[in-house]
C-alpha cells in the first residue's frame, strides 16, 4: 500500500523560504507523475505543482516563478522549494500522485506565512 508522508513545513516570514519533502512508503516516485497540493481556509484544495515522468513541470499561476518541484532519486523523495513566500501561501501542503490515489493521502505539512 502506498502512503505519502510530508515534512518540512513551519512558520516563515513573508519573503522567506521553506523546502517541503515528500516520502513514499510503498513505491518509487520514478514510476509516475507526482504533485503537491494545498488546502487553505476551509476544505478546498488544488494542485500547486506537478512533475511528470519525463521531468516536465507544471505550476499554478500564484506560485509560478517562486516554487520549484523536483525529484531526489537517491533519497526517493519529491521536494517543493518555496521561495518569496506570501501570506496567501498559508495552507496545509500534501503530496500525491497526479491524478491522486484517493487512499494514499498523508497528514500534510502546515505552512504558515506571517509576520
Amino acid at each position: 500500500q502506498v502512503q505519502f508522508v510530508e515534512s518540512g513545513g513551519g512558520l516563515a516570514q513573508p519573503g522567506g523560504s521553506l523546502t517541503l519533502s515528500c516520502a513514499s512508503s510503498g513505491r518509487l516516485f520514478s514510476t509516475g507523475a507526482m504533485g503537491w497540493y494545498r488546502q487553505g481556509t476551509g476544505k478546498l484544495w488544488f494542485l500547486v505543482a506537478k512533475i511528470s515522468i519525463d521531468g516536465s513541470t507544471y505550476y499554478t499561476n500564484p506560485v509560478k516563478g517562486r516554487f520549484t518541484i523536483s525529484r531526489d532519486s537517491a533519497k526517493n523523495t519529491v521536494l517543493l522549494q518555496m521561495n518569496s513566500l506570501k501570506p496567501e501561501d498559508t495552507a496545509v501542503y500534501y503530496c500525491n500522485d497526479v491524478p491522486i490515489r484517493r487512499d494514499a493521502w498523508g497528514q500534510g505539512t502546515q505552512v504558515t506565512v506571517s509576520s
